[in-house]
């Protein structure tokens, strides 16, 4: 009875230890900077869908804009969008700039800091962000990467 004991340990523990997690960083990697880019290039054509298949569909998402301005949960997120569609805001462009992405060890959260320049018009008028700071986290959700939380700021320079 001990030696069958003995023999069954060291099976429970491999059956304990933590898996090897192999993912492909590089692929993940492209994956992700698609969907950064879809979450800010999708203005241009007005492509609610797209967007919103790249934002976290529940009450957890977080996004913190520069005018102080909260937004908590996909409800809330939505919310912009008689702004977004109007016919008087209209997307010119948009630059993404030093963009950092990295992964947990598990490699389903990553998370990415970069310099966005998002140049835009309202009712003719310029409406950009330049040189913004942005970061964000993503989750890898039912096999799509979606963001889960976004940061937008603009450095304080004293006058």
């Amino acid at each position: 009875m001990f030696i069958i004991l003995m023999m069954g340990v060291p099976v429970v523990l491999a059956g304990c230890r933590s898996e090897n997690y192999k993912i492909d960083l590089e692929a993940e990697k492209k994956e992700v900077e698609k969907v950064i880019h879809i979450s800010i290039g999708w203005a241009k054509n007005k492509d609610l869908a797209g967007l919103y298949q790249v934002i976290a569909n529940d009450t957890g998402y977080l996004e913190v804009d520069p005018d102080d301005r909260i937004v908590r949960g996909f409800h809330d997120f939505k919310k912009a969008e008689d702004f977004w569609m109007s016919p008087d805001f209209k997307a010119i462009r948009y630059e993404i700039r030093d963009l950092v992405i990295r992964f947990s060890k598990q490699g389903d959260i990553a998370w990415f800091f970069c310099l966005l320049d998002d140049i835009n018009q309202w009712k003719g008028h310029p409406a950009n962000w330049v040189n913004t700071r942005w970061t964000g986290v993503l989750e890898k959700q039912n096999g799509q990467w979606v963001i889960v939380q976004m940061h937008f700021s603009f450095a304080f320079k004293e006058k």
